[in-house]
């Protein structure tokens, strides 16, 4: 599919103009021109700006039909608490000693050690 034939498809089916566009856009109309006929490949805060002057939601520029695609079977992604140090195996067996130990400690031991970190933090 090239976009810029989308584009202009779409366009015409709403009975705009490229002076429409552009004012609804901001780009220039010989700039909408380039791109709809293929002289220019837009970014894609070009496109959001186009789809939203259709009146369209983005994905519908790359598809044709009236709901959106189905999404196919992807792996599920890890989340940010899956993702962490120390949340599962052998991180989380030290991480949990190391908490223990820390608990264990007195205040002026813990002040220390927090120093101590600091200072090889900066380094």
């Amino acid at each position: 599919m090239i976009i810029g034939d989308r584009l202009r498809e779409m366009r015409e089916a709403k009975k705009l103009s490229q002076g429409d566009i552009e004012k609804r856009t901001g780009l220039f109309r010989c700039y909408i021109s380039r791109v709809e006929n293929g002289h220019t490949v837009p970014a894609i805060e070009t496109l959001e700006k186009m789809a939203r002057a259709l009146e369209v939601p983005l994905y519908q520029l790359f598809y044709d039909g009236e709901e959106p695609p189905k999404l196919p079977n992807l792996l599920k992604r890890k989340t940010c608490d899956e993702i962490a140090w120390g949340s599962s195996g052998k991180d989380a067996r030290y991480l949990s000693k190391l908490r223990r130990l820390l608990a264990k400690a007195d205040e002026e031991n813990r002040k220390l050690l927090v120093q101590m970190v600091q200072k090889m933090a900066h380094r």
